[in-house]
This record gives C-alpha cells, sequence and structure tokens, in this order.
C-alpha cells in the first residue's frame, strides 16, 4: 500500500493540510495566548511535509496524465490554507482509480 505513489500521493495531501491547520491554529494562536511555543516544532513538520509533498507531485503528475496546468494548481493548492482538501476532494475519484489500478492483483 505504501508503496504505491498515488497512495502516498493522497495521504501527503491530507498530511500536509492538516500540518498547516495545526501550524496555524495551535502555533500561533498558543504562542499569542499562553507561554506555550509551537511555532518550531510544527513549522518544521509541516515544512517537511510540504517538500515532500511537492516532490510527489511532480512524481505523480505523469501517471495522472496531468500536464502543467493541472501541476501548478495541485502546487498552489499545497501552500494555500485548506486547499489541499479541497483539491483531495476534486480529484478523488481520478486518485482512487489510478491507485486501484496501480496496485497488483493479489491470488
Amino acid at each position: 500500500m505504501f508503496a504505491n505513489p498515488v497512495f502516498r500521493y493522497r495521504m501527503l495531501t491530507l498530511a500536509e493540510g492538516w500540518s498547516f491547520v495545526l501550524l496555524l491554529v495551535f502555533g500561533s494562536l498558543l504562542s499569542r495566548i499562553s507561554e506555550i511555543d509551537l511555532v518550531m516544532p510544527l513549522g518544521s513538520l509541516h515544512g517537511l511535509l510540504f517538500v515532500l509533498l511537492v516532490v510527489a507531485t511532480l512524481v505523480i503528475r505523469r501517471r495522472l496524465g496531468w500536464g502543467l496546468g493541472m501541476t501548478l494548481v495541485a502546487l498552489v493548492a499545497a501552500v494555500v490554507p485548506l486547499a489541499p482538501f479541497v483539491l483531495h476532494r476534486w480529484k478523488r475519484a481520478e486518485l482512487l482509480a489510478a491507485e486501484r489500478a496501480a496496485e497488483p492483483v493479489r491470488a
């Protein structure tokens, strides 16, 4: 399952989206209203997931038949808050179909 690049892309999309939400809500909000500062650890996690998502987008685009325009939309979605969830929902059927097609048939 984790060897499937489409599955990895789907999971990275969701993980990166949630890490951004956590960074904005908990990192920024808690550092302003309390002494708890989670910006550095959450920011590092989000940065790592963002880089992995960019690489995964560039790897998966050919398999999904995405042109330059769709690839740019996917990359911009990684930057805009909550956009990874919108992209994931919009392309869900396409991603699931590609994921099923990439899995080896088990006897």
